[in-house]
């Protein structure tokens, strides 16, 4: 069920709402009941043969921490901890790796390997796997962790974040209903819709209307045909703006439907894409991720507390896992040790700078913010093309391989800027594709540009309301009030999307491939 479907948004939430709000608030137990019991519902709608692995998922990993608390001081809960996570990783592996090492051992014997297996990959196995992983490895990190079974339980179940994220903490959200009653509260119902509102609206008129463009070009370019050299660089662009707006619409929606039953969860985007560094893309960019990452892998593997050497490889191992996690193919593998290269130079860079020019002015922030949109948006051919040959061949078009480029389709080569653009030593050829109407995608990619570049994101947008778990800046010049005013737009654009989009399936996130 998606959040931007209409089965969720008129059925089944106004009903897990209206439910809750009628629960007393005790015994306590009585409204954890209902989420958990509301959300397993909403994972079961897509598959119910898989409610049973979530299910017996939480059990094990519950008994694990339980067992590793009773255990405490002992040296076997060491073997213990690794036995759990190790169960949870062989889980993730048979359902989401299976067929991509068996492509891997039919490359190395020359096609004699095993066949593809028919495995369908459960939904949301790397983040309800990741979110307990990280449970157990606290667990024996501290060995006096424990909360009953029943908030246990709704932790990892909770449907805001069950599908796609943000891949929440237990100590963050556990205290929020374990030790108070979950009470309705107005603020925070006002608060939690106006940003599912915002983030269904970023899905809906941003990151969909790029889908079909960024589709035909990257199907042109995997069936071998010349991409024109504009089309290629508009199709990258259309792509970054997609996933942007299509990931940080659904953490949005994920952070207001939690805060509607008064749980708070993390930021998990931060404006990426005005980041002045690969490190600090980094730690914008699905920020619950990023952070899982760091403290479970990348200090384990020592981080930055050794030699310069060691701490590359840490790095590149790290992004290496983290593209393979994003997807069993090796272009998701290309994609990760792009940015753990970006990383390891960013590094390096770093401190060589610190001795030479320790201050930084506006045009060296300037230079540095559009190197790094640059370096991220030649990383995203790889995670967005199907295979090598694809990604190959757009790189190819997009470097000029086959010329500069442009299809009279875009604009008319006799008029301007037609005229300029020729001048320039851009060749007009013929359409090899159809395209709707290159006038307003030019439009929407200037708006969605100007809103990723240089606008506020959500969470500053509601930074009076503390929308989220960490503090958020204010801004000065642009606040959205929760008043009359601000309720009659957000409803009003809400009415026109229900007339208008929803006579036909929404389109799913991107994200809920991973």
């Amino acid at each position: 069920m998606l959040f931007s479907s209409w089965e969720f948004i008129l059925l089944f939430l106004p009903l897990a709402i209206l439910v809750f709000f009628l629960i007393p608030s005790r015994p306590l137990w009585l409204r954890k009941v209902w989420l958990f019991a509301a959300s397993l519902f909403f994972y079961g709608y897509w598959k119910i043969e898989y409610v049973p692995l979530l299910l017996l998922s939480i059990a094990f990993n519950y008994s694990v921490a339980e067992l590793l608390t009773r255990c405490a001081g002992h040296r076997k809960a060491r073997w213990i901890c690794v036995a759990g996570v190790s169960a949870n990783l062989l889980l993730l592996g048979y359902f989401k790796y299976t067929n991509f090492l068996g492509q891997l051992v039919n490359f190395l014997t020359s096609g004699n390997g095993p066949r593809r297996f028919d495995i369908i990959l459960p939904l949301a196995i790397s983040f309800f796997t990741f979110t307990q992983i990280g449970y157990i490895v606290d667990v024996y990190r501290k060995q006096s962790l424990h909360y009953r079974f029943l908030d246990y339980a709704v932790f990892v179940i909770f449907f805001p974040h069950l599908i796609a994220g943000p891949i929440v903490r237990h100590w963050e959200v556990i205290p929020q209903f374990a030790e108070r009653p979950m009470r309705p509260d107005a603020a925070d119902a006002r608060v939690g819709l106006a940003l599912f509102l915002i983030g269904l609206y970023k899905k809906i008129f941003l990151a969909d209307p790029f889908s079909q463009y960024v589709e035909t070009v990257f199907h042109a370019a995997g069936g071998g045909g010349v991409v024109p050299w504009f089309d290629s660089w508009l199709a990258l662009i259309a792509f970054a703006l997609q996933i942007y707006f299509d990931f940080s619409g659904y953490s949005d929606m994920a952070i207001g439907l939690a805060r509607i039953f008064g749980v708070r969860f993390p930021i998990n985007f931060n404006s990426p894409y005005q980041a002045g560094s690969v490190n600090e893309f980094w730690s914008r960019w699905h920020i619950t991720l990023t952070r899982f990452l760091r403290e479970y892998l990348y200090f384990p593997l020592g981080g930055n507390r050794c030699g310069p050497w060691r701490h590359s490889l840490n790095i590149m191992v790290t992004m290496l896992l983290s593209g393979l996690w994003h997807g069993a193919g090796w272009t998701y593998v290309i994609w990760g040790g792009l940015h753990g290269c970006y990383l390891v130079i960013s590094h390096r860079w770093q401190k060589f700078k610190e001795r030479r020019w320790p201050s930084d002015g506006a045009g060296y922030r300037f230079a540095t913010k559009a190197l790094t949109l640059m370096a991220v948006l030649i990383a995203w051919v790889f995670f967005r093309a199907p295979n090598f040959a694809t990604a190959t061949n757009f790189l190819s078009c997009m470097s000029g391989g086959h010329g500069l480029t442009m299809s009279m389709d875009t604009t008319n080569p006799a008029r301007f800027p037609g005229s300029l653009i020729a001048k320039c030593g851009v060749h007009f050829v013929p359409p090899s594709f159809q395209v709707e109407s290159y006038d307003s995608l030019f439009k929407l990619t200037l708006v969605a540009l100007m809103g990723a570049l240089f606008f506020p994101n959500s969470q500053e947008l509601l930074a009076a309301y503390e929308p989220a778990l960490e503090a958020v800046k204010k801004q000065r010049w642009f606040q959205l009030r929760l008043e009359w005013k601000g309720g009659l737009l957000l409803g009003a654009l809400f009415f026109w999307i229900l007339k208008t989009y929803y006579t036909a399936t929404p389109s799913p996130f991107l994200y809920f491939n991973f």
